[in-house]
């Protein structure tokens, strides 16, 4: 009897000791239900994912372009910032933010893509209705209070506002690459192109059966949230949907492409921002 106690106490404390044992939250571990987007979101809990996103370095975008806004299909007011062809066109690029928002950096970056495509509209979309962050624990605070219903509704409206006869493709990193390809989905027929930098991928393959284009993704080897294995079960589910996805993985921390971030790789960022020129050149024929 004196054993069977004694084993029944020790299950005991085995059990307590796992039930307090802290889970760590990333990319893989999450719950069933949870889509890409919000699976995304939860990596801003994440204190590693968090640490590995130094602020951004100042800068202000003093170039061409204005703020625009744009009727969502929830009643409310959509936000983003435009350069517009020099010539009447219907092909559209949406670029979409980092996880620090719409920021001066992203500017410069859409100002990029219209200057080395003339015939194209490039619109920055702005997720986090007119709010930016300055540090990894606000952008994190931020990305975690966006809904998902917003966020869509937000896209769309960007889309409505192109208008039904537009061609988009959409480009995007961090947070916004995953973005990007939820864009591509939301945009259906009218999807010719995504590019999308180390964002989360979409697993539902029902979901991704439904995309127009193919898919330019650029990840990094060293990302330990958008990992190799994430990637290489993006392109498996791809595969099973029946639709294309070129993958370019870099040696490369995540974030390596943006100019803001203090371990930015200017010769990788060259490398993986023309790729995906020549890409959206090559889909939105420009």
């Amino acid at each position: 009897m004196k054993k069977f106690l004694l084993f029944v106490a020790a299950a005991f404390a085995v059990g307590s000791a796992n039930a307090q044992a802290p889970t760590t939250l990333s990319c893989c571990a999450r719950p069933a239900t949870a889509s890409a987007t919000e699976a995304f979101a939860m990596l801003a809990s994440n204190q590693e994912f968090v640490g590995g996103h130094d602020a951004p370095l100042p800068y202000s975008y003093t170039g061409e372009g204005q703020l625009v806004e744009f009727k969502t299909p929830d009643g409310q007011t959509g936000h983003g910032f435009e350069i517009k062809s020099a010539k009447p066109s219907n092909k559209y690029l949406f670029v979409y933010q980092e996880w620090w928002g719409l920021n001066d950096y992203i500017k410069k970056e859409a100002a990029r893509f219209a200057e080395e495509m003339p015939g194209v509209n490039v619109l920055a979309v702005d997720l986090y209705d007119g709010q930016v962050a300055t540090t990894p624990d606000e952008a994190g605070k931020l990305m975690q209070s966006i809904k998902t219903d917003r966020a869509v509704a937000i896209v769309k409206g960007a889309q409505l506002y192109a208008g039904p006869k537009a061609q988009f493709a959409s480009v995007g990193w961090c947070f916004g690459g995953g973005w990007s390809l939820q864009s591509a989905l939301l945009g259906g027929k009218q999807t010719v192109g995504c590019v999308m930098y180390y964002g989360m991928p979409e697993k539902d393959v029902a979901k991704l059966k439904t995309l127009n284009s193919d898919v330019l993704g650029l990840f990094a080897e060293q990302d330990k949230s958008i990992s190799p294995e994430v990637v290489a079960q993006f392109e498996k589910n791809m595969a099973a949907a029946g639709k294309k996805v070129t993958v370019k993985e870099y040696p490369a921390v995540h974030a390596f492409a943006n100019p803001s971030n203090p371990k930015y790789d200017k010769a990788l960022a060259d490398d993986a921002h023309q790729r995906a020129l020549t890409y959206l050149k090559a889909r939105l024929k420009a």
